[in-house]
């Protein structure tokens, strides 16, 4: 690992050299960013996972640069055009695009009008024109006049171009053009005309003649436009100041009022026009789409840890409902643990309408496997599903919840999805994601691409790998926050716990199969292919609720057991004792504990740890109902104020299901009486708000809600 990244990353982030150095050290060694920031505190100086991926990234974005760079002096040193200066100024350098600029002369390039100019021989002439000494430049072309170059316009013409290339390679010209469009430069988007009346070209109609600032151009507002680009429907263009760009370049190209000055501005005028204003048009295009994706793919991912980290129910014997009219509602029985009992049709709706058939059936079944609770889909008939559901009578108090359908659909027609239920339809394996959703979202969640879960935007319009990079350590992370039962984890779950992966999740179940439930943590080293370093970053993470030693069923990590013993024998108890007796936990000097490997922040964390052990950070799960009598769109009127849930959060604002089948948009600036810079700093996924309906657009399927004065 090179001292001077590690340098350049403690300063561009503002940590601690040595935090720096060990962290690079534990992720060269195979660590995850979850063990890192939960296990190694004391090498990092206490980072969090957000710490640790900045270093991460900055670390591989560097080394990149480095890359490049050793390239970039290979091929100039290949061409004999490397000097030590110029060698030097590559070395030194910090930043992708100053590097790409000084490279830029030597960089190898198709036939070019300059090039065909050189092989004219007319370099001479268009180096005694940039001199700008002679007074007769007219005569002196005319002894270049042979071959291709007929005339002496010909000649000053070819000189012109190679000169105009020369300008636009130029690092200072570029740099100049380059803080015109940093400072001044617009984004426009207009529509094409015989586009314009089309049906796909009415969700751009917004815009089909707009313009602002590009840095004040939001990352929602970009991606729109860029996709309604990429669609043929809109053309978009970025520009700034023409006039003070070839004011600006004149000044530093042109000397004098001679001929030589005249053909110079006219040089520079077109290098200005074909080449740098396009190249740097290009680059703002590219930089700015790259920023609004880095943005896009930062909303997706905190929607979707939110999401992941939704409120399970638990436990529960659980009924999972997906709504239908004429195909009837898929009703499922699962066991607390997410099995499935039983599954069913029911036909309670029109057209078939067997009402009193079906609450008999619901009724039965409820008696029959004890149903604790009702998970109801979000999708077609969900209203009316519901409705019907409360007005049955059961001998025992059964909670409903309405659950989000997006990726059900997915989900049942995976590989995940068939290998689990290898002989239930579709319809089948979709009521019971929605059955297991409220149980444990994360459990269920996993197995789903998150691309359809439906809370990002854009993502399909973003660099992919990127996002699939970003989202993946989202689900990581969440998992390993909650943390795993080793024995009832489905093989997708565990491909997210630490240090496993698809392979070794599959030998921890397919050893489960064979040898029944792990009675402990150490016996995961039975298991083939898992080797120390993978126990080491996974252990801690896998929770036993049957193991004889209760700290199989905490986050204490096996490394610190013989910490907590050391604690119980201090105290004259055992380790369960002092895990719930919290006065003798009170006794313990944490001090006396400390060690060359063993510092405070474990030893807190694990004094947290046998307190709650185990303990799901997840917050607890709360009943919802939708108003009465607003079931569709048209029910809605201007001036309502419903109940609803925020089901995706964006930077313009957040999307509220208010019961209509059809998400209405709070924007940023009704999302509460004072200005709010960020949505979430208001709401949250899947929270409960009062909204307003401000205005109804049925044209567009759009619905206008504020939460301001609600």
């Amino acid at each position: 690992m090179s001292n001077k990244i590690t340098k350049k990353i403690a300063e561009e982030l503002q940590l601690p050299l040595r935090s720096v150095e060990n962290t690079l050290s534990l992720l060269d060694e195979g660590c995850t960013i979850p063990f890192i920031a939960r296990y190694r505190k004391e090498r990092t100086g206490t980072l969090d996972e957000v710490q640790i991926a900045a270093i991460s990234d900055l670390n591989e974005k560097l080394t990149e640069l480095e890359k490049r760079k050793e390239t970039i002096i290979k091929t100039i040193s290949e061409q004999g055009k490397l000097t030590p200066e110029l060698e030097k100024r590559i070395a030194e350098c910090e930043d992708t695009e100053t590097l790409e600029d000084i490279y830029l002369p030597y960089k190898p390039k198709r036939r070019t009008k300059a090039q065909v100019a050189r092989e004219q021989g007319l370099e001479p002439l268009a180096t005694i024109i940039m001199l700008g000494r002679e007074t007769d430049p007219d005569g002196v072309a005319k002894r270049f006049i042979k071959g291709d170059v007929k005339t002496v316009a010909d000649a000053l013409k070819g000189a012109q171009n190679i000169i105009a290339e020369i300008v636009s390679e130029d690092e200072k010209a570029r740099q100049t053009v380059r803080r015109s469009f940093e400072r001044e430069a617009t984004i426009t988007s207009k529509v094409i005309k015989d586009k314009k009346d089309t049906e796909e070209a009415a969700k751009y109609s917004d815009y089909f003649d707009w313009s602002e600032p590009l840095k004040r151009c939001p990352s929602h507002r970009m991606l729109a436009m860029r996709r309604g680009e990429a669609e043929g429907i809109l053309r978009i263009s970025i520009s700034t100041d023409d006039g003070d760009c070839l004011f600006r370049l004149r000044r530093i190209r042109v000397r004098g009022n001679g001929r030589c000055a005249k053909l110079i501005e006219e040089a520079v005028d077109d290098s200005y026009k074909r080449l740098l204003q396009p190249s740097i048009e290009n680059e703002f295009a590219a930089r700015s789409k790259e920023k609004a994706e880095e943005e896009a793919i930062r909303v997706f991912a905190e929607n979707l840890r939110q999401l992941l980290m939704s409120a399970p129910l638990g436990q529960k014997r659980v009924m999972g409902v997906d709504p239908g009219f004429r195909t009837g509602c898929k009703i499922v029985c699962l066991d607390a643990q997410g099995n499935l009992l039983h599954f069913e049709a029911i036909y309670p709706h029109p057209p078939i309408a067997k009402r009193e058939q079906a609450a008999a059936t619901i009724e039965r079944l409820v008696e029959l496997y004890g149903i604790e609770a009702m998970a109801i889909g979000n999708g077609t008939a969900s209203r009316e599903t519901a409705a019907f559901m409360k007005s049955l009578h059961f001998k025992h108090s059964v909670k409903q919840f309405v659950v989000s359908e997006d990726g059900a659909s997915v989900y049942s027609a995976s590989k995940t999805a068939r290998e689990e239920f290898p002989d239930k339809d579709v319809t089948v394996r979709g009521a019971v994601s929605i059955g297991r959703r409220l149980m444990d979202p994360l459990a269920e969640l996993v197995k789903i691409d998150p691309k359809s879960i439906g809370v990002g935007q854009y993502q399909h319009d973003v660099d992919q790998g990127k996002l699939k990079k970003s989202l993946d350590l989202t689900v990581e992370s969440c998992v390993n926050s909650v943390g795993v039962n080793l024995n009832t984890a489905s093989q997708h779950l565990l491909t997210y716990v630490s240090g496993l992966g698809p392979t070794l999740a599959k030998n921890i179940v397919d050893y489960r199969r064979e040898h029944g439930a792990f009675t402990s943590r150490a016996q995961l080293k039975k298991v083939p292919r898992l080797g120390p370093v993978a126990y080491e970053q996974c252990a801690g993470f896998l929770r036993i609720p049957e193991s004889d030693n209760p700290l199989d069923n905490s986050a204490v990590h096996p490394e610190s057991y013989k910490i907590v013993e050391q604690m119980a024998r201090d105290n004259g108890c055992t380790v369960r004792q002092l895990m719930t007796d919290a006065s003798l936990r009170e006794k313990i000097e944490l001090r006396k504990y400390v060690s060359d490997t063993v510092g405070m922040p474990t030893l807190t964390d694990i004094m947290s740890e046998l307190e709650k052990p185990g303990r799901d950070p997840r917050s607890q799960i709360e009943e919802f109902e939708f108003a009465a009598g607003i079931n569709s769109i048209d029910d809605l009127r201007a001036g309502m104020t419903l109940p609803g849930i925020v089901t995706n959060i964006t930077n313009f604002g957040a999307f509220v299901d208010v019961g209509v089948h059809q998400d209405g948009l709070v924007h940023i600036s009704q999302l509460a009486d004072r200005y709010v810079s960020d949505p979430n700093e208001v709401v949250k996924l899947h929270q409960h708000v009062r909204v307003k309906v401000t205005e109804v657009d049925k044209r567009r399927n759009r619905i206008s809600l504020t939460m301001r004065g609600c």
